[in-house]
């Protein structure tokens, strides 16, 4: 026999009893299978209604390509497989998010909850429909869910409050409909946006260490719960149908952005809210009383060395339209824009206002429609000419006194 011959029959045998894998032809680095048929799925549960336009997001996903976590658009992959089944998908982003794209059509397949070492799942906008796959709940590394400005119905499904790692929740901008079931088990969430929906009932426990809650303009009823997360930094609960007064907000010391507006919220507000570092206070049209306290309080969560600061740049006080009584306090000088028209405040105006305008601290000021005596503007007195918004407004409330 040749050398020729037993060359052959070497490599025949090698064939034989070691035969190459079709990943090892066609996947160098392999995906799982589980994950590539879950990508499947995905794929034809969605269409990309921009591509008549001759783009097209899943253009990518074509299941014969050598290597699908470096060449499809939205996917990315453990870097290294955690066992032989191959490399699994961690990440997943449905839509390419740009302004002029037109987004996703279809629904959200069961089969992403196949994808069971995914830690982020996000869905651009689009028009997206049917509810949230309540399997999800399997995919326990998940620590980002976003699902944004599509029309997904349905309840939120309690099983997405079972995710252990769960850091960001933002189903926002949808039609989901229902309570919101109680959130306290989320020990590790820290924003929380499910704005522009349908959810009503009252407001649940919330997690202790919660940053960031957005349920804006929704059907949503009640009170404030009595412990509210001391860590929030970001509280809006605008155009809803809540109710009672704002003693839950006193402890909180953290927050830099509070919008209860469009509320039926009443009683007086908490002295502990009129601070510089609460940068934003939208409370208009509810029916808050009382009075705004004469001087500003300290921070309580600041050392006592440390002086109380004006209110600076970008700072913005809305409350306007509710019944607000006594004299107007110079508390809210330098606030940049200031909303305090249509109350029941009398008495003049302290000239702190007029020398924030005059300084530039101020840019907007609203004091109509209240019961003032008097405004320290001389006759003939102009103000300087780089602030004729704040000088209309002032001259109408002025013409008022």
């Amino acid at each position: 026999m040749t050398q020729l011959h037993h060359a052959l029959l070497f490599l025949a045998s090698l064939l034989l009893f070691c035969p190459p894998t079709w990943q090892q032809f066609h996947h160098p680095q392999r995906i799982s299978s589980i994950d590539l048929a879950a990508l499947l799925d995905i794929k034809n549960s969605l269409t990309d209604l921009s591509s008549h336009a001759g783009t097209n997001f899943f253009s990518t996903w074509d299941l014969s390509a050598p290597d699908p976590c470096s060449s499809f658009a939205g996917v990315t992959c453990s870097v290294e497989p955690r066992s032989v089944s191959g490399q699994r998908v961690t990440t997943l982003t449905l839509g390419t998010g740009l302004s002029d794209s037109p987004g996703l059509s279809g629904s959200l397949s069961p089969s992403i909850s196949n994808l069971t070492e995914l830690t982020q799942l996000i869905l651009f906008s689009g028009i997206v429909i049917g509810p949230i796959p309540s399997q999800l709940n399997s995919l326990k590394n998940l620590r980002v869910i976003s699902l944004t400005k599509n029309r997904l119905t349905g309840a939120i499904p309690e099983t997405l409050l079972t995710l252990p790692n769960l850091h960001t929740l933002d189903l926002s901008c949808n039609q989901l409909a229902g309570p919101v079931a109680d959130l306290s088990g989320l020990t590790k969430l820290r924003v929380l946006v499910l704005a522009s929906n349908r959810l009503y009932g009252d407001l649940p426990e919330l997690p202790a260490q919660l940053l960031h809650l957005d349920l804006k303009n929704n059907g949503l009823s009640g009170t404030l719960p009595n412990r509210m997360p001391l860590t929030l930094r970001y509280l809006s609960a605008s155009m809803n149908s809540m109710w009672g007064p704002l003693n839950g907000l006193e402890s909180l010391s953290e927050l830099v952005y509070l919008d209860l507006s469009m509320n039926r919220f009443s009683g007086t507000i908490p002295p502990s809210l009129f601070r510089p570092s609460l940068s934003s206070m939208l409370l208009q049209r509810n029916n808050l009383s009382g009075g705004v306290p004469p001087s500003l309080l300290p921070n309580p969560s600041s050392p006592p060395s440390i002086s109380v600061s004006s209110y600076g740049s970008g700072s913005i006080v809305d409350l306007s339209h509710n019944f607000l009584t006594g004299d107007i306090s110079s508390v809210l000088a330098g606030v940049e824009t200031l909303f305090l028209n249509n109350n029941l405040l009398v008495g003049p105006v302290p000239e702190e206002y007029v020398n924030s305008v005059y300084s530039g601290s101020t840019k907007t000021l609203y004091l109509q429609h209240n019961y003032i005596t008097r405004f320290p503007l001389e006759p003939g007195s102009v103000l300087p000419s780089r602030r004729p918004f704040a000088w209309l407004t002032i001259a109408w409330c002025h013409g008022w006194g």
